[in-house]
């Protein structure tokens, strides 16, 4: 499992900017004072290299290992292109061989008591010893610090989230939750992570789970498997049926759009809303359990299984089909950068993506534009736009195209 998030362009200055600024606050977290993360004399905790540096910070790697600093390294995340693997591998091939005292120059040296620093906890917690690399991604509301738990051996074993804020912990304890209650589901058709440990840490809620062999060969990953195991997710709670109007997934929808009623976007989410429900009339719908956020950098499909992971927004009771509509518009946001035409197209297509769910015809466009009216109350509910998140506001994109394609039905 690799919870890593990746976007299909460069850094740009603000963002940068942004890095290296919460470089500095996760440092502050992790290593709270008495811990000194200046370099100043003192008992040694960890050495970091900072990869590519400390201006354009992505990646703390343990320096006190050439094994552990490659596979924290090679294990980061899955590249994008080509590009981004051969870079990925010069920097795997420089801590391998001690040339990142030359290609790496930037390191962060920690120092101060053991015990109060997040290796001490972790090493106690989960009883052995380990080395922690550190995630630092771009910006959103909903960024959290997260570790990667390596072995002396090199053996990657974990994943570490920490919710430092009220989003954050309720997303930690969220996913905490549903790893624990997908673990007794019996699913067949994909793997999870395990949890291997939960808890809180100088205010911060703690998730450590087991890390998927995201590393093994991948395989082409064929739309049956894909949609096989989105339906074992949407059934591992039990359906519920009946029409929008009355259902238990509109009522819980209704009172967050509520809760968002002040911002200037709300007004007319709500009103394509209840324009939506209206649409629906008497049609019979079918509700059941949904990833929250399967996109293809949360999964990873080999020759004999189906990784997932990233379970915050796991939730039960939806619409079936969410994952499906969810999971076709990242796709195409990923693949083109072009947000607004990807929700065109990817609601152009939902008679052919919901068909697979048992969605009636007459209720599939009612079924995407549904999701897409819960998805923008996820981002204002979470001020992805005042936290700099590159799609966070709503205007420019998901609203114009969802307002329009309302008003036609």
């Amino acid at each position: 499992m690799s919870p890593v998030k990746t976007a299909p362009a460069e850094l740009t200055v603000d963002d940068a900017a942004l890095r290296t600024q919460y470089l500095t606050e996760v440092l502050d977290l992790l290593y709270p004072w008495p811990c000194r993360t200046d370099g100043s004399p003192g008992t040694p905790i960890a050495e970091y290299l900072v990869v590519p540096d400390a201006r354009r910070p992505r990646l703390l790697v343990p320096a006190g290992s050439r094994r552990v600093a490659a596979a924290a390294v090679r294990r980061y995340a899955e590249p994008q292109s080509r590009t981004a693997k051969l870079k990925r591998d010069a920097v795997v091939a420089a801590v391998r061989t001690g040339a990142s005292a030359v290609l790496l120059r930037d390191r962060v040296r920690v120092t101060g008591p053991y015990s109060s620093s997040i290796d001490g906890y972790l090493c106690e917690q989960l009883g052995r010893e380990l080395s922690v690399s550190v995630h630092i991604g771009p910006a959103r509301a909903n960024r959290k610090p997260v570790l990667q738990l390596i072995g002396p051996e090199g053996d990657t074993f974990g994943f570490g989230k920490l919710g430092t804020g009220p989003l954050t912990q309720a997303l930690v304890k969220a996913e905490t939750a549903a790893l624990n209650a997908l673990g007794n589901t019996g699913l067949t058709r994909l793997t999870v992570p395990r949890v291997l440990h939960a808890g809180e840490w100088r205010g911060l809620q703690v998730l450590v789970q087991s890390a998927l062999p995201v590393w093994l060969p991948r395989a082409p990953l064929t739309p049956r498997r894909l949609i096989a195991a989105m339906l074992d997710i949407a059934g591992c709670c039990g359906y519920t049926s009946g029409r929008v109007e009355s259902s238990a997934y509109w009522h819980e929808l209704r009172a967050r759009l509520t809760a968002v009623g002040d911002r200037p976007e709300a007004i007319g989410l709500s009103s394509a809303a209840e324009l939506l429900v209206k649409h629906a009339g008497d049609t019979i719908f079918r509700y059941g359990a949904w990833h929250g956020d399967w996109a293809p950098w949360n999964m990873a499909n080999l020759a004999d299984a189906l990784l997932v992971w990233d379970w915050e927004r796991f939730a039960t009771g939806v619409p079936m089909g969410f994952d499906a509509i969810h999971h076709e518009l990242q796709r195409r946001i990923q693949s083109t950068g072009d947000a607004r035409d990807a929700v065109e197209q990817t609601v152009k297509r939902a008679g052919e993506l919901l068909a697979p769910f048992g969605v009636p015809a007459e209720g599939r466009d009612v079924t995407a534009l549904l999701y897409l009216v819960d998805l923008a109350v996820r981002y204002l509910t979470d001020r992805q736009a005042e936290a700099g998140a590159r799609l966070g506001v709503l205007g420019t994109w998901l609203l114009p195209v969802l307002i329009r394609r309302v008003e036609e039905l």
